[in-house]
């Protein structure tokens, strides 16, 4: 069930309506909530919720036990349980057949003939966002940052809420289980903000991403010889856009929608591409993931302890894995280390604190400009793939040229990506000053136009992740 179709709008104003009605009733919102989310997961395949109970079940007794446990090391043991089992399923699904295929060719180059090992396995949708948030609980309790829940079903909930199950954002459980034990309360500002937070997701989906996806980006994948080196730069811009308002759009519709709900999911996205830095980045794109591996993993390595070699050593250990979180593929491996060396080079390489404004979009216009021969190796499914589009960015001339409306709608998302958060909530602002009738006619207008577009049967880019 995508969010950008038609189904999904019947489901959400559905569940909207119950959750409220329930709103008095702790235990059978929560449970109304609950069955919704499973119906949204299982409307892929029933299937898949078995991987759902299986994480939730076992981490819940995981946590449980944690929490009555003596001494350090059965709480170590509990964990590892948790890691394996859910990391083991992960792992299973998501690389077998990556690394099954890896050790046939390894082990033919040395003479050895084995057979196929891989298997016909469907990747779970979201399975690395739930497997990521799920995780956390248990590291977070063995930590004693958190207290074990004990009600399975607020547990379940935390696991499965449907907004943000398929692509995140990853959110903590400190910061959602305690959402729970509140009584719910939607505020006018909130609705307001929800229902605006939905309506850019969509445009940002729908008319940027796919539109990009569909005239410009997926045509120069197909034959970047055919391209110019002016017009293969603005192709390579428009993949740039095209995941930005793919992901940042699904990120503002789980958002508006959990908000809608009475739950605050966070913030995911914040203007990623005005990044001045390697590191000013990972606090702009992907907030919940780069701050999962700063937590989880980058600073249990040593973090920047120990020195400037072991500081580069842990960046480049926590950035590959993060690339190999994206898929099982070496493309995905070498965005992770080609990021994790900027980040490297970036601690390395001094640059005074406080540029002046014309200093400062230049540092952003150079680090857009990384950002996007990164885009270049993550959206590339080869070596070949990568190195024939940029080898088209010294073609002089191609047959194929960009079209105006191409070039307009490339533009528009600049225009929605560059402004100042300030200018945005101002933006925001007066539109909500409108009248309500003046506004709930712009809302219908363009949920109507967004939910029968072609596009609405594509689904968001990091549902394969």
């Amino acid at each position: 069930m995508l969010f950008n179709s038609q189904p999904f709008a019947v489901f959400f104003a559905l569940v909207f309506g119950g959750a409220w009605l329930l709103a008095r009733f702790a235990r059978a919102r929560i449970l109304f909530l609950l069955g919704a989310s499973y119906v949204f997961y299982g409307w892929w395949s029933w299937r898949l919720l078995g991987l759902i109970l299986f994480s939730t079940v076992l981490d819940y007794t995981v946590g449980r036990a944690m929490g009555a446990a003596r001494g350090r090391v059965r709480r170590r043991a509990l964990l590892a349980v948790s890691l394996v089992g859910n990391l083991g399923v992960l792992a299973f699904f998501k690389y077998w057949n990556f690394f099954a295929a890896e050790l046939v060719d390894a082990l033919a180059l040395f003479g050895a003939s084995v057979g196929p090992l891989t298997l016909e396995l469907v990747l779970p949708v979201g399975i690395s966002f739930y497997t990521f948030q799920t995780l956390s609980y248990t590291i977070d309790v063995y930590r004693g940052e958190l207290e074990p829940e004990r009600d399975v079903t607020r547990f379940a909930l935390f696991v499965a809420f449907f907004p943000q199950l398929v692509a995140g954002p990853i959110v903590r459980a400190r910061a959602f289980l305690p959402q729970l034990r509140r009584p719910p309360v939607l505020r006018a500002a909130e609705f307001e903000s929800g229902l605006w937070l939905i309506f850019v997701g969509l445009i940002k989906k729908v008319v940027i991403a796919d539109g990009l996806g569909r005239m410009l980006v997926d045509p120069f994948w197909g034959d970047p010889a055919s391209y110019g080196g002016v017009a293969s730069l603005v192709a390579i811009w428009g993949y740039a856009f095209q995941i930005y308002g793919d992901f940042s759009g699904y990120s503002d519709i789980a958002i508006g929608t959990g908000r809608l709900l009475g739950f605050d999911l966070g913030v995911n996205f914040r203007a990623p591409y005005r990044s001045s830095s390697p590191r000013e980045l990972w606090t702009r794109w992907h907030v919940s993931l780069s701050t999962w591996l700063r937590d989880y993993l980058y600073i249990p390595l040593g973090g920047n302890r120990g020195g400037a070699w072991r500081t580069a050593r842990n960046l480049m250990i926590t950035m590959l894995l993060g690339g190999l979180w994206h898929g099982a593929s070496w493309m995905f491996v070498a965005w992770g280390a080609f990021h994790g060396a900027l980040l490297v080079i970036g601690r390395v390489v001094r640059l005074p604190p406080e540029p002046g404004p014309l200093a400062l979009w230049l540092r952003r216009l150079v680090m857009f400009h990384l950002i996007c021969l990164g885009w270049v190796l993550f959206r590339s499914p080869e070596t070949e793939d990568a190195r024939a589009v940029l080898a088209s960015l010294g073609l002089a001339r191609g047959d194929a040229a960009i079209p105006l409306h191409v070039g307009l709608l490339l533009l528009l998302a600049v225009a929605t990506h560059l402004p100042s958060r300030a200018f945005k909530l101002r933006l925001r602002a007066g539109f909500a000053a409108l009248p309500g009738a003046l506004q709930g006619a712009a809302y219908a207008v363009a949920l109507g136009l967004v939910l029968n577009a072609d596009s609405a049967r594509t689904p968001f880019i990091y549902f394969q992740f």
